[in-house]
């Protein structure tokens, strides 16, 4: 199975630089949509939390913590053979869809989803919060859209 950072990787390598906010966001929806698509089969194991600025997956972000943009030649973590061709295709579903959008309009319509808004509960949207937005809860939501 891949993990959270070939997905990143192969990201970077179709994208360019690109803001780490926005990193995370496209790790996330092609993990959301992998759900969706695969009757639940994930892209990668690992999970992400409903931070104030949206969805955050706390592996990738210990990655690349303390950088605003982050460029491909820069990022040593990842190996895109580790993805499948039916991977691959949903990330660049993903990309067609979200790639040209801006960070802000993606945590924007992150915010505006159930899953995110359901880990979050009641906190306030800056307050700080580590809650797991569930691989069962992305693909419930994808799924039904």
């Amino acid at each position: 199975m891949a993990n959270v950072f070939d997905v990143a990787k192969y990201i970077l390598e179709k994208q360019g630089t690109i803001s780490t906010w926005k990193l995370q966001k496209l790790c996330y929806y092609s993990q959301a949509w992998a759900l969706a698509w695969s009757d639940g089969v994930p892209l990668f194991d690992d999970d992400f939390q409903a931070w104030s600025n949206g969805p955050v997956c706390e592996t990738l972000y210990n990655a690349h913590k303390g950088k605003y943009l982050i460029e491909p030649v820069e990022f040593l973590h990842g190996d895109t053979s580790n993805l499948t061709e039916d991977e691959i295709d949903t990330i660049n579903t993903v990309l067609e869809s979200y790639g040209d959008k801006t960070p802000f309009w993606l945590r924007e319509q992150s915010h505006e989803e159930a899953p995110w808004r359901d880990a979050r509960g009641v906190l306030p949207e800056y307050a700080r919060s580590r809650n797991t937005i569930t691989k069962d809860s992305m693909g419930i939501y994808y799924g039904g859209l």
